[in-house]
């Protein structure tokens, strides 16, 4: 294992121009280290001191109401940016979430993220993928990971599944458990074969009960000398 660190990250936001009118009202960071999550994980809402379109809301049920008093995005900035460290950052569709992301770092005097610290799952799924479904629920389905704790949209919750989708997308549990024909092969230990016994064991079958199974398959055809279980019942006089 390489110990490499990512942070697996999904952005809520009140609309689509990242550097114009629209806020960041929430984000959700999981750390995965060799595609695993570590458990560690970053959850903020933001007080985007505007309004939130309903429809907005309908996709991820948060309202003015719920996010006023909320932390503003500067409050939470060093938080964020001391969580993330030097780690790669993995979204869906990254262009969307890199542009909220840096335009609030500028805006709370923080540095930026350059292009090439952001890891983008859907051009990933896309060119493993193509023409096929690339949004998160649809990777999620075929890959059968359970959306049943998503009935709306949460930066944390899809952080989470981002997470495991971005496992498979890189091949799936058998590399994170080593599989992976780029990594180190292991070293095996041989287990010996058990040897035969040197007398076998005395039947458990009564007289009574082979002589009932002999009655039963003469009756369905079984007497012939060439049928098995004639031969194993002369195998069986043998060893008597």
């Amino acid at each position: 294992m390489s110990g490499k660190r990512e942070i697996v990250f999904d952005t809520e936001t009140t609309g689509f121009d990242a550097w114009g009118d629209d806020r960041v009202t929430e984000i959700g960071c999981v750390e995965v280290v060799d595609l695993m999550p570590t458990g560690r994980t970053f959850h903020t809402y933001i007080d985007p001191q505007r309004d939130v379109p309903e429809k907005v809301t309908e996709i991820t049920g948060l309202t003015r109401e719920f996010l006023t008093g909320k932390p503003l995005f500067k409050d939470k900035a060093a938080e964020f940016v001391d969580f993330v460290g030097d780690a790669t950052l993995v979204a869906h569709n990254a262009e969307f979430d890199a542009g909220f992301i840096n335009a609030e770092l500028t805006r709370a005097g923080f540095e930026t993220y350059a292009n090439d610290r952001f890891i983008d799952t859907l051009k990933i799924a896309r060119a493993k993928f193509p023409g096929s479904p690339a949004s998160l629920d649809a990777l999620c389905r075929r890959f059968d990971i359970s959306l049943t704790s998503r009935d709306k949209h949460g930066a944390l919750i899809d952080a989470e599944l981002l997470a495991r989708v971005y496992l498979e997308l890189r091949g799936g549990r058998a590399r994170s458990f080593g599989f992976d024909k780029n990594l180190q092969k292991t070293d095996t230990t041989l287990v010996p074969v058990a040897r035969p016994r040197e007398k076998a064991l005395a039947s458990r079958i009564s007289h009574s009960e082979m002589d009932a199974h002999k009655t039963f398959m003469e009756k369905i055809g079984g007497e012939a000398a060439d049928s098995i279980w004639q031969k194993y019942w002369a195998k069986a006089e043998r060893r008597a």
